[in-house]
């Protein structure tokens, strides 16, 4: 899929409506170009640090980032080089991604500029869909893969899809927003800096992991949505398995970190406000020595209706500081008994 062309810059986001965002600083795709009639070559800029995606402790950007600018590119392509009317729907049918050298995705004081080399497919079907598999470079060096599928729809077909799914005219009420109540989970055990940003929560008495929504949350909901956005389970899914990961190997792997370097996931059914999401662990299957990958599989479930499913892939990037082993830093006061 070699159809890099030269001259994309990196100077500027471009408009934030082919992306589908709210905010300019959520805009990671900076231009693009036609190689072929099937192929584009799409340039992105990830930040050096950023209010969520922010770098891990060993300095490589996150991964979600990368989730992102692939959903960015598919958007980005379907209204500027085919024409998709601004408006038109694009649900999600499954994601995937691999990072193969992380280490070519290290922070080094500057921003990252990428470039995904992308080849577009249209599926038949009703509705619509539309799929795009991308090569990831930095540098100019390939460092990852990836390919998202979606189905492409107008407003009209959407609102008879999402009226099928509520069994009525209007969508249900949300759940009351629990964003003031302090997460059982600290950030620091899912990866994350700040206690907002964290998605679980534990059930009590059964003890299941639930994905806690803040549609104030300015990056998860970046705008008005009527069902949980993708990346919104995406980022529930990171944080489960970065938790399960770090605590639940064995020596000699306890003092390792671990970067999510891939991860498959399949949609199976719109994720509504209005109820409680459980994310179960299914797979664990953990390496034996720093050089096997640990390898995840967990499902969102609402109700007995399975949302989506992933399969991770956590790779050891290096040892981890010591404040962050468990059992090495001590929860608070005000958490101590709470914390599973």
């Amino acid at each position: 899929m070699a159809c890099t062309a030269p001259g994309l810059t990196f100077l500027r986001p471009v408009p934030r409506e082919l992306v589908h965002r709210s905010s300019i600083a959520e805009v990671f795709v900076t231009d693009g170009c036609r190689v072929s009639d099937s192929r584009f070559s799409v340039a992105a800029q990830w930040p050096r640090d950023h209010a969520l995606y922010h770098p891990d402790e060993q300095g490589f950007s996150d991964p979600m980032l990368f989730a992102e600018t692939i959903r960015q590119a598919l958007l980005y392509v379907a209204h500027e080089h085919f024409e998709v009317p601004i408006g038109h729907r694009f649900v999600g049918r499954d994601l995937s991604f691999e990072i193969t050298d992380p280490a070519a995705l290290r922070i080094v004081g500057v921003p990252v500029p990428v470039v995904l080399e992308a080849e577009w497919t249209w599926e038949e079907g009703r509705p619509r869909g539309a799929r795009l598999d991308v090569r990831l470079l930095a540098g100019g060096k390939p460092c990852g893969s990836g390919t998202i599928r979606v189905y492409v729809m107008d407003d009209r077909r959407y609102g008879l899809l999402r009226r099928m799914a509520w069994g009525g005219d209007a969508p249900p009420v949300p759940a009351p927003d629990r964003a003031t109540a302090a997460p059982l989970v600290p950030p620091r055990r899912v990866g994350r800096l700040r206690w907002k940003d964290c998605v679980l929560e534990r059930c009590w008495p059964d003890g299941d992991w639930q994905l806690r929504l803040d549609r104030d949350h300015a990056v998860l909901f970046d705008h008005p949505t009527d069902h949980v956005p993708l990346m919104v389970l995406m980022e529930g899914f990171r944080q489960l398995g970065h938790l399960c990961v770090h605590e639940t190997v064995e020596e000699p792997l306890v003092d390792q970190a671990f970067a999510l370097v891939g991860a498959q996931v399949e949609c199976a059914a719109f994720a509504e406000l209005n109820a409680p999401i459980r994310l179960v662990v299914e797979q664990s299957v953990p390496g034996l020595t720093p050089a096997d990958a640990f390898r995840l599989r967990v499902a969102a479930l609402q109700g007995d209706t399975l949302l989506a499913r992933t399969d991770m892939t956590w790779a050891g990037v290096g040892p981890r500081n010591p404040r962050e082993v468990a059992g090495r830093w001590p929860e608070p006061a005000s958490l101590a008994g709470l914390a599973p």
